[in-house]
């Protein structure tokens, strides 16, 4: 049986359409917010579709010489065109981008991870340092 940890799968965002890619800054002050954005398919389009589609995109951070990840946000996409009419065939799509606005103490690491209904967990980190 594999371990959680042993199904997520990385790849170069370029080149990959189901990699979370994060953008932030590289560097911040001590306790100013700042945005993190957080997407699939930003270089190769992920269908959006009632059959293939992301379900989730949920951002954490792990500050340096900490051993517990901090949940920062979790997004859920529920519209891929289902309708009565069929397949493709509903009004909404959501689509997997997303942002939020945090502030931070300490330097640390952000992951991103995303689900996709076929392919599974991927995920993506940032190193941010913190400035005082």
């Amino acid at each position: 049986m594999k371990a959680l940890n042993e199904q997520l799968q990385s790849a170069d965002w370029k080149n990959e359409k189901h990699v979370p890619v994060i953008d932030a800054p590289a560097s911040v002050q001590a306790g100013e917010k700042f945005r993190v954005d957080a997407a699939v398919g930003k270089e190769i389009a992920h269908p959006n579709t009632t059959e293939h589609f992301i379900k989730w995109i949920k951002l954490f951070f792990l500050p340096e010489g900490a051993t517990q990840t901090i949940e920062l946000a979790s997004y859920e996409f529920a519209a891929h065109g289902e309708s009565g009419k069929g397949a493709n065939e509903g009004p909404a799509f959501a689509h997997p981008q997303v942002s939020c606005t945090v502030s931070l103490k300490k330097s640390g690491t952000l992951h991103a991870l995303s689900y996709c209904n076929i392919h599974g967990l991927w995920q993506s980190t940032k190193e941010i340092t913190v400035n005082s």
